[in-house]
């Protein structure tokens, strides 16, 4: 539930250092910018520092998207370096405040199960799963890690599978079966001599190792540019060569959808959709020292919008509001057809 920190090939501090220069320069997206710089500082070792950017962003004077997504965040880090009286006071503010966003409830679930408070964990893990999925038929995508973190805490405390058990079994799509990646004597595999048994763990380790890797670690996404009604008229009339790339909204909106199943059925991951807007087009071109009216600028400015955490991930669930904006369900509107 971490922002994108890959871990590979890296300097952490110098990533950290840019991402606060970037925020600097773009203050409307200073939240999503410095939780990915706090995250690099936490991966550099500086956990001090991290926890300094987790401040700056609860005292700022610009209301957060996700306040309790930063608490949780600066609770996991408090309690890795010392501070565990104080990262147990937050973990219990936000358990009180009882938050509508699955992602806080992730992180403090998975800080008390990696510092063994089972019991712990296993009250957080539930009560986000009463507060966010009781009546709801179809558990939402951001939900998955908590029935799954729940069902694996359950396993380690040998508790009898229960229904929320049975529904986090029926949400997990891997080939390995969660009661195999949540044994807990499984551990006990790897000491074997027969190589039937250790080849039957190196595949449930890549499972488990696919599924981390899916649920933390998100790369900018690949975004295309989505201008909604009224920016688009305003910017083709602003800027008329840009009329033959949206001959017509309707179009845009078509090209948009179909561009990205296309990617999508290329192989293509992590898609997602920017909105733009003049001002802000007008205001990159000027960074660039580029005309607005050069068609060749607007996947810049896309990749620019992603780079600056303003992707939404596409395809949204079937449920869930469009990425265009007309209010409808994704499943009643471009999605109609999936």
């Amino acid at each position: 539930m971490r922002p994108d920190t890959p871990a590979e090939n890296v300097d952490h501090t110098a990533e950290a250092d840019r991402l606060e220069r970037t925020a600097e320069l773009y203050p409307e997206d200073a939240e999503a910018l410095l939780l990915r710089a706090a995250a690099h500082r936490e991966l550099s070792g500086d956990r001090p520092a991290a926890t300094t950017l987790y401040d700056r962003l609860l005292t700022s004077s610009r209301e957060l998207d996700d306040p309790y997504l930063v608490r949780a965040l600066k609770a996991s880090n408090l309690w890795e370096y010392g501070h565990e009286a104080e990262a147990r006071a937050i973990i219990t503010g936000i358990r009180t405040a009882a938050p509508r966003d699955p992602a806080p409830w992730v992180i403090v679930a998975e800080s008390l199960e990696s510092h063994d408070e089972l019991e712990q964990a296993h009250e957080t893990f539930t009560q986000a799963v009463l507060l966010l999925l009781t009546g709801v038929e179809k558990p939402p995508r951001a939900t998955h890690p908590l029935l799954f973190g729940r069902h694996r805490v359950r396993r380690m405390l040998g508790a009898a599978h229960d229904e929320w058990d049975a529904l986090a079994d029926t949400v997990h799509t891997l080939p390995i079966g969660l009661d195999e990646l949540h044994d807990p004597k499984r551990v006990w595999s790897l000491g074997s001599e027969n190589p039937v048994e250790l080849e039957a763990e190196i595949i449930r380790l890549r499972a488990e190792v696919g599924a981390y890797r899916e649920a933390l670690s998100r790369p900018f996404p690949v975004a295309v540019l989505h201008w909604p009604a009224g920016e688009l008229a305003e910017l083709t009339e602003a800027y008329p060569p840009l009329a033959e790339e949206y001959p017509s909204y309707e179009g845009h909106l078509a090209a948009i959808e179909a561009a990205l199943r296309e990617l999508a059925a290329s192989g293509t991951p992590n898609l997602g959709v920017v909105t733009g807007t003049v001002p802000s087009y007008e205001a990159f071109a000027a960074s660039e020292l580029a005309s607005p009216a050069d068609p060749a600028l607007l996947p810049q400015y896309a990749t620019t919008l992603a780079a600056r955490g303003r992707a939404v991930a596409w395809p949204p669930e079937r449920s869930a509001a469009c990425w265009c904006g007309s209010g409808r369900a994704y499943g009643e509107c471009h999605g109609a057809d999936v």
